[in-house]
């Protein structure tokens, strides 16, 4: 016989609504069981599920200090919970994080309108003006159309203003930016179920941070959310992501050992989503692109699967800006996998360019619908192309 000790987290409800970690402890020794034994399915709210899934978050009831389970005794020990935070609305974010994004696109605001501010407009000028955006992963195509046009207006309305030259430039970049393109986050609850987004990307691009704080940007604008943590196959994805939920007081459905089947995961989170009433579930999924071919087979499992409740209302692929030309090629795999609805790009405050967001566009067809501006929980915001084209270009 050997010796087994059991560590088993629940989260429980205490007065006023916060939340609070339940340790369990169990020292005893192992019996074997019925062959014919089988899991039982938990009911809604207990540590499992019949899928081998468990909840992790706000729950109600409670534990009592030496209970018994199969004749063994059970030691408990209370943990101070996190406090839930209230996050601001996702309304204006992009704005007021609008300094962050200034400072790491100044160079190029600053690079076109040093060209733009020269006496005469060469030929040389001009393909200067054509390389800066192509070095701001803008892209060959769009670079060379955008310049070609703003030559014409130039030439149309005979200034030679650099501040009116500047506006040309704006209103050009906005245009390839796509203003008109339908960004809105398809999150609203339906009738009989919650909305159900996928998020999909490459390990490294910080998908899994992307989902908290998505989780964040729905919460502070009053929706009530769940995760589901279907990348099993990521050292402490699960546990991180729960982290992210706890903080919002949002449930997390997740595996009990790695290396779970994903699809099985996502669909328990579906359900209890379901059972709870929320109004969005969020499926994290796992981004290994050692195969293309078993990345395809595993997300479109997950999708199929989380279908039978709905359609999938949000298929988001999280990018990392600072990768350029890589990450278009990504882009491209996840595209084929899945149908693809719209972008979040990480990162775009470090040493990302600014041409990035109208490449990954161009690429994809599908708009960016959330940019990530910095470390801070609340640093995702929904992308406006007028704000965000002030902010790199100025004036």
């Amino acid at each position: 016989m050997e010796e087994l000790i059991i560590i088993a987290a629940v989260v429980v409800a205490v007065g006023g609504g916060t939340s609070a970690a339940v340790l369990l402890r169990q020292r005893g020794r192992t019996r074997p069981a019925a062959p014919e034994a089988r899991p039982r399915p938990a009911e809604p709210g207990a540590g499992a599920s019949g899928t081998g899934t468990g909840l992790a978050g706000p729950e109600t009831g409670g534990a009592a200090a030496g209970t018994e389970v199969a004749g063994q005794d059970l030691a408990v020990e209370a943990v101070a919970p996190p406090a839930i935070e209230h996050p601001p609305p996702s309304a204006g974010r992009l704005v007021r994080l609008r300094s962050r994004l200034a400072r790491s696109q100044s160079a190029l605001g600053s690079a076109l309108f040093g060209l733009l501010s020269r006496d005469r407009l060469d030929d040389q000028t001009w393909e200067e003006i054509e390389d800066t955006l192509i070095t701001a992963d803008m892209g060959v195509t769009p670079a060379r159309e955008l310049v070609s046009d703003l030559r014409t207006e130039v030439k149309v309305t005979g200034t030679d203003d650099p501040q009116e030259t500047r506006s040309l430039l704006k209103k050009l970049l906005l245009a390839q930016v796509g203003p008109d393109m339908d960004r809105s986050l398809h999150t609203g609850r339906h009738d009989d179920r919650p909305a159900l987004v996928l998020v999909v990307g490459v390990n490294g691009t910080g998908k899994t941070t992307s989902v908290g704080k998505l989780a964040r940007v729905l919460v502070g604008d009053g929706q009530t959310v769940l995760l589901g943590a279907a990348d099993t196959f990521r050292a402490a994805a699960a546990d991180q992501l729960q982290t992210w939920g706890q903080r919002v007081g949002a449930e997390t459905v997740r595996s009990d050992r790695d290396g779970a089947d994903p699809a099985s995961v996502a669909f328990e989170a579906v359900r209890t989503g379901i059972e709870r009433g929320v109004d969005t579930v969020i499926v994290d999924t796992a981004g290994r692109l050692h195969t293309k071919a078993g990345l395809m087979d595993e997300l479109g499992k997950i999708k199929r699967v989380i279908s039978r409740y709905g359609d999938v209302d949000e298929v988001l692929l999280v990018l990392d800006a600072t990768t350029g030309q890589n990450g278009l090629r990504q882009a491209r795999v996840f595209a084929e996998v899945v149908d693809v609805t719209g972008i979040i790009l990480t990162k775009l405050d470090g040493t990302a360019k600014g041409g990035i967001v109208i490449a990954v566009q161009r690429e994809l067809g599908v708009p960016v619908k959330l940019v990530g501006l910095g470390e801070g929980p609340d640093d995702l915001a929904p992308f406006e192309p007028e704000a965000f084209i002030d902010a790199i270009i100025g004036g």
